[in-house]
């Protein structure tokens, strides 16, 4: 009787936790600088420092009556148009114009219609709204300030109100061994809380002035700009491959 031996391979895993000396910054997670895209006079001051809105929200608006009694008189000359294109679209069913007389109707009807579309997305440049859901943080504007489309002046500062991010930054001789999904634990400077994040993205450049590497981590209702420190927990994987007869 022959007896078959079969070799093996046995694969065994050593994972060894290290963990990094990293500092953070606190930023929102989203925030911009809201402007007024028209020239004209701020009519309405509808929100204030610490408002929370919602996305679509109307912040303030400029006055726009010019623009209104335009749009009203550009409905007006819609109405006649198509009551015009309607009278010679029953012509020219029974054969009494041809086509080229319609199309100058038809014509007509179609310029004052995208006439109006225009005044409307006008309009819409004098009311400034919110771009997300988020709290307002500051206010540049007072009802009766001029502003200009040309020369864009800050009317709003607004940030996500809850939601926050954390730019992590540690040594670059770390590059290799930090990735995404890495545990952050941490304290904010001044406070003994224990905190913790994962990792969720990886800046891709090195920053020159400092040879620090940055990631970002999630994080809830702390405030902006605060700062801190705090170790990231890395695992390393060694495989070893061992044989057996």
């Amino acid at each position: 009787m022959k007896i078959i031996l079969i070799v093996g391979l046995v694969l065994s895993l050593n994972i060894n936790a290290n963990e990094v000396y990293a500092t953070f910054t606190v930023y929102a997670q989203k925030s911009a600088k809201l402007a007024f895209n028209y020239s004209g006079i701020v009519k309405e001051i509808n929100v204030d420092i610490m408002s929370v809105v919602k996305q679509g929200d109307v912040l303030a608006t400029l006055i726009s009556d010019d623009l209104i009694a335009t749009n009203n008189t550009s409905k007006v000359t819609l109405k006649y148009a198509t009551s015009e294109l309607k009278r010679y679209q029953d012509l020219f069913d029974t054969k009494l114009i041809d086509k080229s007389q319609l199309d100058k109707y038809a014509q007509a009807y179609d310029a004052i219609k995208a006439h109006i579309e225009l005044e409307k997305t006008i309009f819409a440049k004098t009311i400034l709204r919110a771009p997300f859901d988020g709290v307002i943080t500051k206010r540049m504007v007072e009802a009766g300030d001029v502003v200009s489309g040309q020369v864009l002046k800050t009317a709003y500062e607004i940030q996500s109100e809850h939601d926050r991010m954390l730019v992590v930054q540690f040594d670059q001789k770390y590059n290799t061994q930090v990735k995404i999904g890495d545990v952050f634990n941490y304290k904010l400077d001044g406070d003994d809380r224990q905190l913790q994040g994962t990792i969720f993205r990886i800046y891709p450049t090195v920053n020159i002035d400092n040879r620090k590497i940055a990631v970002q981590v999630l994080a809830k209702d702390l405030k902006v700009g605060l700062f801190g420190e705090g170790y990231i927990v890395t695992t390393d994987t060694v495989s070893n491959t061992e044989e057996q007869e």
